[in-house]
């Protein structure tokens, strides 16, 4: 039994993330898990369990992209499956070892789990998703992520799930009292204000071309012809000021894309029209970028190349490597070779003013949102039918839903396959359509918030209390440590 609860408890501690959030259930799991943890002859080894569990089932439509040509690519599932569980398990099974050897206890552990989560966010090119603190995006503490920002949540649920394994009365209430911060904080701040009257309306396309058909010759004019009924039906209320497509929609090379430019532009009324696209830069290198069209006949008026590419999906990261064991020439086909953008930038959209396109993957990433002055809204064009229609695509819109909260502005998001979404500064979905349908939705852009404290302090703040505490426990740890009584003589 002793070996099963670490796994056990890792599985049921993933069912917090999105699609299934029961939180509550996560919660009593990390308490369940942090116990098993501390108790553990080898913490190393219970601690790997417990994170390659985890992230085993929360990040399991990692399998999904290489089932859509399954005959050349499938036998990759499985190891790309295993290694995204033992990779970020490993996280977890260093600060298992780590919080028990230096700073003691289930409660150690856990200020170790929150470091090394914080440092899984970072290093390399990061992956902040499915961190301890996003089981509270389905909950009513998502708003204080405008104070305290993911790393916060997660501090919070790991703080006092390990206070509570401690079992002593006392300190068990405490670790109830800090879970219940966050739903104060949450619960404390006012909704996010409704649309004004006069607020423009930003019209939402979703062509729903599923990845296997999306290039396919005998399928691509299907999709462009449905994305373009949808951006012409007309309104049911006042006219939209401006059409956002998905990423990579347009059907051709942007340097060949003359002709379908007018097109588009014609049935958008003459509007602004931000649409994501391919193109070769200078260096004919590709780039993923998203293209807002002005006028009439569609004249290119601003680019913005993604920056934040996908590991594996976009760039090969370490090629050497994969050179060394033979697998270079298929991981670098996989990968795509694509070149990174410049950062990000803010677009002047005519009718609606500062806007921050982020493409795809670039939406889990909190600092980039930082990175340039406040704009108005955030407009989020992804492709998510290399995830299917279940997990992943789930886990991405609610890792906009935490953006938007995170930053006090209103997030509005076109997915290719679903699911598309207008998400207000407080991080609650106003509108959405479901996946796996083509439609377009017309909504008035939500207000923005004056800039929250996270805004301003990023993960500084999470970062300065994760060491303080280590600090303390260590000096704690050393000082409860009683030298072996020496045997007599």
């Amino acid at each position: 039994m002793r070996l099963l609860v670490p796994p056990l408890a890792g599985g049921l501690v993933a069912l917090g993330q999105a699609p299934w959030g029961l939180w509550p259930l996560a919660l009593v799991a990390w308490v369940v898990g942090l116990d098993a943890l501390a108790r553990s002859p080898r913490p190393f080894r219970a601690g790997m369990a417990f994170g390659a569990a985890h992230f085993g089932l929360a990040l399991i439509w990692i399998t999904e992209p290489f089932l859509i040509d399954a005959a050349v690519t499938a036998w990759l599932a499985p190891i790309a499956l295993a290694g995204v569980a033992f990779g970020f398990g490993l996280f977890w099974a260093v600060a298992a070892w780590a919080g028990r050897r230096w700073l003691g206890g289930a409660v150690g552990i856990a200020v170790a789990i929150a470091g090394g989560e914080l440092l899984r966010s970072y290093i390399l090119s990061g992956f902040p998703w499915a961190l301890p603190g996003h089981i509270l995006i389905a909950s009513p503490a998502l708003p204080a992520a405008s104070l305290i920002g993911a790393h916060g949540l997660g501090l919070a649920v790991l703080l006092g799930a390990g206070l509570i394994a401690s079992r002593r009365p006392a300190v068990v209430a405490l670790g109830v009292a800090l879970w219940a911060v966050p739903f104060g904080l949450g619960l404390s701040l006012s909704p996010a204000p409704q649309a004004a009257a006069d607020a423009p309306v930003i019209r939402l396309i979703q062509p729903n071309a599923p990845q296997h058909l999306k290039w396919d010759a005998a399928w691509m004019g299907t999709f462009w012809r449905q994305g373009l009924a949808e951006t012409a039906a007309a309104p049911t209320g006042p006219d939209p000021a401006a059409v956002l497509w998905p990423e990579t929609a347009l059907p051709e090379l942007l340097r060949y894309a003359d002709d379908l430019r007018p097109i588009l532009s014609s049935a958008a009324g003459g509007v602004p029209v931000l649409i994501g696209a391919q193109r070769y830069g200078d260096d004919r290198r590709p780039r993923n970028t998203s293209v807002l069209l002005t006028g009439d006949a569609g004249e290119v008026a601003a680019i913005y190349d993604k920056h934040r590419l996908v590991p594996f999906g976009e760039f090969l990261p370490f090629p050497a490597f994969f050179d060394a064991v033979g697998l270079g020439p298929l991981s670098a086909q996989l990968a795509g070779g694509y070149q990174p953008g410049d950062g990000p930038v803010l677009l002047d959209m005519p009718g609606i003013g500062p806007v921050l396109p982020l493409i795809c993957y670039e939406a889990i990433f909190p600092q980039l949102l930082r990175a340039t002055d406040r704009p108005r809204v955030i407009l989020h064009l992804t492709n998510d039918a290399w995830f299917g229609t279940g997990i992943g695509p789930q886990q991405h819109l609610a890792l906009a839903r935490l953006r938007a909260a995170e930053s006090g502005l209103p997030l509005m998001r076109a997915a290719n396959t679903g699911i598309s979404a207008v998400i207000d500064a407080r991080g609650q979905v106003l509108q959405s359509l479901p996946m796996g349908v083509h439609g377009h939705l017309d909504a008035a852009l939500p207000p923005a918030l004056a800039a929250p404290l996270y805004q301003k302090t990023g993960d500084w703040a999470a970062l300065i209390v994760l060491l303080l505490l280590g600090i303390a426990l260590s000096w704690r740890h050393r000082a409860i440590v009683v030298e072996p009584t020496p045997k007599a003589p």
